[in-house]
């Protein structure tokens, strides 16, 4: 089965905040990063149940956790009935939690 992967405004604005964060110091950090939670994120297509669940009470609220230089970053989504996974929010491992 494949998904349709999409993103909440959230989500896209976290991106965003995360890139400019980045963008700060090194352009070329600041894509890289990007570009590894784009690729993480699009393997979601195919294989979204293989990533931990999020929350007790839901086997569809899941995170992934995606590998960056000494860190990396984590990002939440729901799998939908509809064929969709939708990512709710992205944010750094060292960051507090999701906004």
């Amino acid at each position: 089965m494949s998904y349709r992967v999409r993103y909440t405004k959230a989500a896209r604005e976290d991106l965003l905040r995360l890139y400019e964060f980045l963008l700060e110091n090194d352009l070329d950090v600041a894509r890289s990063a990007l570009e590894a939670i784009k690729k993480s994120l699009g393997l979601l297509q195919n294989f979204p149940f293989t990533c931990r669940k999020a929350a007790t009470d839901s086997p569809f609220l899941r995170e992934m956790v995606i590998p960056f230089g000494a860190g990396g970053y984590v990002a939440l989504f729901e799998i939908e009935a509809d064929n969709f996974v939708t990512i709710l929010a992205v944010r750094h491992q060292r960051e507090e939690d999701y906004y």
